[in-house]
């Protein structure tokens, strides 16, 4: 006999997306064939309000073009994604922890919401990115546990 999980995806919409920052520079002596790679630094950052059941995912990354030197100056690009999420039974899948002033998470609906935001993120990079210097850069596939450390 299985056990039904309390996390239910059909009970979660996003409701609000929003891009906070949106950046990218180059550098005016830049050549885009000369990049042979890229570095990245992204952040996932969570947050609830469990009075309104929503769910608030902050996505902050960087990317900076590698050209092992052939370009004098690498270009960049910043972005800060805000998603919005309601969820129904949320006082359900999300406790107070008085003890750490934290929030306790059904790791199902921590799951759904980083691989929502990243995977939406992902998505508008790749059309953000075109026609600049980070053109052939692609958000890579992860696991998601990486993210939510």
């Amino acid at each position: 006999m299985s056990v039904k999980s309390l996390f239910d995806p059909e009970k979660m919409s996003l409701t609000e997306f929003k891009i906070i920052k949106g950046q990218v520079d180059t550098p005016e002596e830049f050549s885009i064939e000369k990049v042979e790679g890229h570095h990245i630094e992204n952040s996932l950052l969570l947050s609830f309000s469990l009075d309104e059941k929503l769910a608030r995912a902050d996505f902050n990354i960087e990317v900076k073009t590698d050209s092992k030197g052939f370009n004098p100056n690498e270009a960049s690009g910043n972005f800060n994604f805000v998603f919005i999420y309601q969820i129904e039974n949320l006082e359900e899948l999300a406790k107070s922890n008085s003890k750490n002033n934290l929030i306790d998470v059904h790791p199902d609906l921590a799951v759904a919401l980083a691989s929502i935001t990243y995977s939406t993120s992902r998505g508008v990079l790749l059309t953000r990115f075109q026609g600049t210097a980070l053109q052939t850069f692609v958000l890579p596939v992860i696991s998601i546990n990486k993210l939510l450390q």
